[in-house]
């Protein structure tokens, strides 16, 4: 009797293991959806942070070309590549982002045309366009998955070459009102410098959402939480796929 008692302990502990670690990947979405309710939405990022999840998971390699005030320019180099969700209509960055990370979720766990399982990366970005009320979310394609990244229907891949991208980090939990505060801090901070005028024209030229929204923490992650705002955009006679 103890030694079934024993057994059946330890396969509910293993159980319980192996449902915390799913649990641990799947938490994008419990981010998602209780974004901005806790104190710990207020905390600030110290600037220049590396997100606590980079020093465990795969995150995209960048040069930072120039720390300004209340900006960083960034370079990232020919291998960051990402898998996407087509054009996701709502009016929440929220609800979109959910929406889009469960397309990308479960491709990641295999369903796609190879049912090939692939590891979680940071950030899971998204793309914003307000004035459609238009998203595109896209998880980092780890290196040893981009020089063939398995299809899958409804999901498409961007390969960037020399992107630029103007960066400002901020703490807490993402929604949607704390999104615009730091997107319009972040053209704030850099009207009027060398890199406003590239910024515009690639907008201009329809090479780049309005900006892009990246999440690098676990939701269950309360303290150092760290999250950007890029604007992407083009050196001249540079171009890459958006």
């Amino acid at each position: 009797m103890l030694h079934l008692q024993h057994s059946a302990t330890l396969a509910m502990a293993v159980s319980t293991i192996i449902t915390l670690k799913f649990l641990s990947l799947f938490s994008f979405l419990l981010l998602l959806s209780i974004s901005g309710v806790s104190s710990h939405s207020h905390q600030n990022a110290v600037r220049g942070t590396i997100p606590p999840t980079c020093k465990r998971i795969e995150c995209p390699n960048h040069d930072v070309i120039e720390m300004g005030d209340g900006y960083e320019i960034r370079h990232y180099n020919n291998s960051t590549v990402w898998k996407s969700t087509s054009s996701i209509q709502d009016i929440s960055l929220v609800q979109a982002t959910r929406t889009g990370f469960r397309s990308l979720f479960d491709y990641i766990q295999g369903n796609n045309d190879w049912k090939q399982k692939i590891e979680m990366t940071a950030p899971v970005i998204t793309e914003v366009s307000p004035s459609k009320s238009s998203f595109v979310v896209s998880f980092l394609v780890p290196k040893e998955n981009q020089a063939n990244p398995p299809p899958a229907k409804g999901l498409h891949v961007q390969r960037w070459k020399n992107v630029y991208v103007a960066a400002r980090q901020f703490g807490g939990y993402v929604n949607d009102s704390n999104v615009e505060v730091e997107a319009s801090a972040l053209l704030a901070s850099i009207a009027g410098t060398d890199w406003s005028g590239a910024i515009d024209k690639s907008h201009r030229d329809g090479h780049a959402s309005v900006y892009t929204v990246a999440q690098y923490n676990d939701p269950l992650e309360y303290d150092n939480r760290v999250n950007e705002i890029w604007l992407l955009f083009e050196m001249e006679s540079e171009r890459h796929a958006m």
